[in-house]
């Protein structure tokens, strides 16, 4: 580094917002997250036994993720690359690795990749990245406001660690405020902050440390040596609404908004899908949890709704804003006030517990594909009977695995058109439950 690189750095340094100012460089100075970060949690612990992993770090934004990456960089001694995923592409990847590959084959030192906004990759970056980190060649660190469950791809999650942060408190939100005032990098003390004005940031910034530190800075710039909850009123102009897009208030709307379609009661969805439109929420967000809802909340009680929340959601794709708010709303008073059931996610659940108890229980004979001779004599397909060639093109017929054959899965409610479900479904149980007594030789209703 030359004189004039020097000098430039520090301008930067005094020039930076005072969020970047105050960004932690040791995790004593890291406030939030303690279970992460606290004595004997699992990345304190990592970090003092230099066995860091590859992790996603999940959370809101303002909650330390790209911090905490350059905190576990530089206690681990590893190179730092960093990337964003909304301007990087496979040739940049290839590039890193290429540089990550010559200093451990030069200096055998490590590199950590961190990638900013991980979920905005998609499955060919991913892929591209995917050898690599299962090489150990770069360790990754990738972050993410997204849920990575959706966002990352099996195979590169599965070799990662998610661990995940939380929007910061009031308390701790007012401790990194305080450090600024008094800390030389930041304000150095020469502004006064009441404590009623760093209240009122902290409770604007909904746990984003970066948000709360950008209004300080506005307000101390605003309100000279004196701040105040006045000042700090004026500098902000209005109490943001309540609602971080990644943060505790972003699940706690969502939550209320479902739960509110849930109990039928159409006001109160409408009035939380109104919250996050106003707070600027991705309106695809909202349909994706709505046709979620469609099929977990209403199912086949009303299968038209699922198809009333895809419609809408491609008539959005085609409106836009502002005249897409229309089918959203027409969307939500349809499935507020549709009949509900909650018997498909309960039959997959406990189908899914059959099979993870059980295992790969072994198919029936007669079910068995047979394109074989072979196959054939070992009576494979042997006794299948076509359901059309018989009237009502039905006949009963067991489908299970021996194991499992007296096993009913779907309980269908009572509920608007699962009512007729339910008559349908009740007649072919008590058909094919006769033929299995007959089957077995025992007369009808003997078994109770």
């Amino acid at each position: 580094m030359d004189l004039f690189d020097h000098a430039s750095q520090k301008e930067t340094a005094t020039l930076a917002p005072l969020a970047e100012r105050m960004r932690p460089t040791t995790l004593s100075e890291y406030l939030g997250q303690e279970h992460l970060t606290g004595e004997g949690r699992f990345l304190r612990r990592a970090l003092e036994s230099d066995q860091v992993p590859s992790l996603i770090l999940w959370g809101p934004p303002g909650t330390g993720k790209t911090t905490l990456a350059q905190l576990v960089a530089r206690s681990t001694g590893a190179a730092f690359e960093t990337m964003s995923a909304v301007l990087a592409g496979v040739k940049d990847i290839r590039e890193t690795v290429a540089r990550a590959q010559d200093r451990w084959k030069l200096n055998r030192q490590r590199t950590l990749l961190f990638i900013d906004e991980i979920h905005r990759f998609n499955k060919s970056q991913q892929d591209a990245l995917l050898p690599h980190v299962e090489k150990g060649t770069v360790t990754l660190i990738g972050a993410t406001t997204e849920n990575p469950s959706f966002e990352v791809n099996a195979a590169l999650l599965s070799r990662c660690r998610v661990i995940t942060l939380r929007g910061l408190e009031q308390e701790e939100l007012v401790a990194v405020m305080r450090r600024a005032v008094a800390d030389p990098k930041g304000l150095g003390g020469k502004v006064t902050v009441e404590d009623a004005a760093l209240e009122f940031i902290a409770d604007a910034a909904g746990g984003d440390a970066r948000r709360a530190l950008t209004a300080l800075e506005a307000a101390a710039a605003h309100g000279g040596t004196m701040v105040d909850r006045k000042v700090a009123e004026e500098a902000l102009q209005q109490k943001l609404l309540l609602y971080d897009k990644g943060g505790e208030e972003h699940y706690n709307v969502v939550s209320a908004f479902i739960k509110s379609m849930r109990g039928s009661d159409v006001d109160a969805a409408l009035y939380w899908m109104t919250r996050m439109l106003e707070a600027g929420e991705d309106p695809v967000f909202i349909f994706r949890r709505m046709v979620i809802f469609a099929s977990e909340d209403v199912g086949n009680a009303d299968p038209r709704a699922l198809g009333v929340a895809v419609d809408a959601l491609r008539a959005f794709q085609l409106m836009g804003l502002p005249e897409g708010t229309l089918p959203l709303t027409q969307a939500v008073t349809y499935l507020a006030l549709a009949p509900k059931s909650n018997a498909v996610i309960a039959a997959y659940a406990a189908v899914r517990e059959a099979v993870t108890k059980e295992g790969a229980l072994p198919v029936p004979l007669h079910l068995r594909n047979a394109p074989t001779k072979l196959m054939k004599s070992l009576g494979y397909g042997g006794g299948y009977k076509y359901p059309h060639n018989f009237e009502g093109n039905y006949v009963p017929e067991d489908y299970l695995p021996d194991a499992l054959r007296a096993r009913c899965f779907y309980t269908p409610t009572r509920n608007g058109f699962e009512a007729e479900l339910s008559e349908r479904y009740e007649a072919l149980q008590h058909q094919l439950a006769a033929r299995r007594e007959a089957r077995d030789g025992r007369e009808p209703g003997e078994d109770g």
